[in-house]
């Protein structure tokens, strides 16, 4: 072969072998040696959708604290911060005008007319506050809190799963009382599987009452008595999807937020709220490291 054409092909076998070696995916290295068991977390069903749910914040650093026999132990992962939404509007001319909020897998959803007003949402979101169930600000608004409240209410009281300030909702919620816990003394989270909701409780009183979704029917939440080990103070990017803040205490299984909490159980395992659901768990501080975690 001549000079020149050896060159030549030489030149094309390094192009190929630098395309095919340099385009491989970066590795997350996140966690700690105490946390191996979270790393592959299994919780979550679908990948996280585009951007993050509205009102939430990303943080830019990434905290991860885990249980261990002296102690404690930290370490910081930075992380990119995301600032995309994804929001839709649509105005209807009717003259009669309604609000319509949901869940992303179209599951929870209320529908509030002209016909109520605001002060009588926010006579709702009194009463429910009262009972323990968590819904952010009284504002008046039928807002994702507001549904996600009702529906936790409703799901306590066995009633039709729907979101809504119905009348069969608006009658119970004059005569109910907050839901009974099964813990008696200290800090714990109890995370009930039929009635699909998380309640705060202290020293046997039920403190606050959040909605959630629990493993779907195929990949059921382990029932026990569990404690968290392992929190990260950020996104965790598992194989299956993104976890919120989670905060691991059985395993790869963690109460985390997620975009989607649906009326029913869906995840693979682990316990999912609203990211303003998760966001409040952390600043009140209800679930700190070797809380007992109890799910039924």
């Amino acid at each position: 072969m001549a000079p020149s054409l050896k060159f030549r092909a030489l030149a094309l076998a390094a192009i190929t072998l630098v395309a095919a070696c340099g385009g491989g995916a970066e590795t997350s290295t996140e966690g700690s040696p105490t946390s191996a068991q979270a790393e592959e977390s299994p919780c979550t069903p679908d990948p996280e959708p585009a951007g993050t749910e509205p009102g939430s914040t990303a943080p830019s650093t990434t905290t991860s604290s885990s249980s261990t026999g002296s102690g404690s132990a930290t370490s910081s992962t930075s992380v990119p911060a995301t600032t995309s939404t994804s929001s839709s509007t649509s105005a209807s001319t009717s003259t009669s005008t309604s609000m319509s909020t949901s869940t992303t897998e179209g599951t929870s959803q209320a529908t509030t007319s002209s016909s109520t007003s605001t002060s009588s949402v926010a006579g709702h979101q009194e009463s429910l506050t009262a009972l323990g169930y968590w819904l952010g600000e009284i504002d008046g608004q039928l807002g994702p809190n507001t549904v996600h409240a009702v529906t936790a209410f409703q799901k306590a009281e066995e009633l039709p799963r729907t979101g809504q300030l119905d009348p069969a909702t608006v009658e119970r919620l004059a005569v109910a009382v907050t839901p009974a816990g099964r813990s008696t003394a200290g800090a714990v989270i109890e995370i009930d599987l039929a009635r699909q909701i998380l309640l705060v409780v202290s020293e046997g009183q039920v403190q606050r009452i959040y909605d959630t979704a629990t493993g779907a029917p195929a990949t059921p939440t382990p029932a026990g008595q569990f404690e968290i080990y392992h929190e990260i103070d950020g996104y965790r990017y598992a194989p299956l999807g993104t976890l919120y803040r989670p905060k691991y205490f059985n395993g790869g299984i963690a109460l985390h937020g997620y975009t989607s909490v649906p009326a029913q159980p869906a995840s693979h395992g682990c316990i999912r709220v609203t990211y303003a659901a998760m966001d409040h768990l952390w600043a009140t501080g209800a679930a700190p490291i070797g809380t007992p975690v109890w799910v039924y």
